[in-house]
């Protein structure tokens, strides 16, 4: 089921789809990583990429809820940072290609807000 996006505010990053799929750096064209389509609800990126661009990516939906902050960590499972309460993947960033990253990411099926710093 396809989703409508509320924000999409994409800054020297570019998407493989509309909202999700591999995520590209526009200066270098480097693969930063996988954005999973349907288990996140929004999505705050900041990063660094080795190559020296900074960019970042905003995205949320029509029908996005609003997520309750956590301190929960993300658990890493087969490269993919995933939710701890139900185990699916929610993005996969390639530590290798970017030399920092903030991550804000609301799990869609829980609605708890999670945050990673590199």
């Amino acid at each position: 089921m396809s989703r409508i996006l509320k924000n999409k505010e994409l800054v020297n990053t570019r998407l493989a789809t509309n909202y999700g799929g591999w995520m590209y750096c526009d200066k270098c064209n480097e693969n930063l990583g996988y954005l999973c389509y349907s288990t996140y609800d929004k999505l705050e990126l900041k990063y660094k990429c080795n190559c020296g661009s900074q960019g970042s990516a905003l995205l949320d939906f029509e029908d996005s809820k609003k997520g309750s902050d956590c301190s929960d960590e993300l658990i890493t499972i087969k490269n993919r940072f995933c939710c701890p309460k139900d185990k699916e993947p929610l993005i996969t960033i390639l530590d290798k290609k970017v030399a920092s990253y903030e991550i804000s990411i609301t799990c869609k099926s829980c609605g708890r807000i999670y945050k990673k710093v590199k």
